[in-house]
């Protein structure tokens, strides 16, 4: 068994160990509006269920150079984002929005998606999604390094409204077959559902 300190590598160095370790990862396609009306796109797979009650969800969003990435600024000002679960058949535009672009421009018109209008929130999400949660700011965390730099957003999200494709869902539950959720690896690499099996917890 290989022992490593993480004291003694560099961030890119964790980073990696956490990528190939921490898997697959569930990835979820955020959507916010900036400061000028643009629905921005991104996807992250930082990404999880902190609590059913309430119905928190979270997304740590990396800095870059202590700078904060246009979802999480845009987060901050506008209390609400929408997030989506990413699925095989819009893995490949949601690929597309990972590109740098200014603020003021949108990754969604880059990746010709079709925006839907939220219920509950003000802030826009994308009809190629199965399934999209609209949500408010609970809180945001700013993760440190040892030097005192914040190099992580870490957002608390509360769900207000959930939308899910009527195929998906029945008896209070979801498909997970028709939803094909598509997950992060290392690398360029990502994971479909593949094969399913089950365990009966004990008492």
């Amino acid at each position: 068994m290989l022992t490593i300190d993480p004291s003694t590598l560099s961030a890119k160095e964790v980073y990696k160990f956490f990528i190939g370790s921490v898997i697959p990862r569930p990835i979820a396609f955020v959507t916010s509006k900036g400061s000028s009306g643009v629905i921005n796109g991104a996807p992250f797979s930082f990404f999880n269920i902190v609590s059913s009650d309430p119905p928190i969800l979270s997304v740590a969003v990396q800095r870059k150079d202590g700078k904060q990435k246009d979802t999480a600024r845009n987060i901050c000002e506008n209390n609400e984002f929408v997030i989506h679960i990413c699925d095989e058949d819009n893995i490949g535009a949601i690929n597309e929005t990972a590109a740098n672009l200014p603020p003021d421009e949108s990754e969604l018109e880059l990746a010709k998606m079709t925006l839907a209008e939220s219920s509950v929130i003000s802030v826009s999400g994308i009809k190629e999604a199965k399934i999209r949660i609209e949500c408010k700011l609970e809180q945001i965390v700013e993760i440190k390094d040892d030097n005192g730099v914040i190099t992580c957003d870490l957002i608390l999200g509360r769900a207000v409204c959930f939308h899910i494709e009527e195929s998906l869902y029945k008896d209070g539950r979801i498909n997970p077959h028709l939803l094909k959720p598509v997950s992060r690896l290392a690398g360029n690499d990502y994971s479909k559902l593949g094969e399913l099996f089950t365990i009966t917890r004990p008492k």
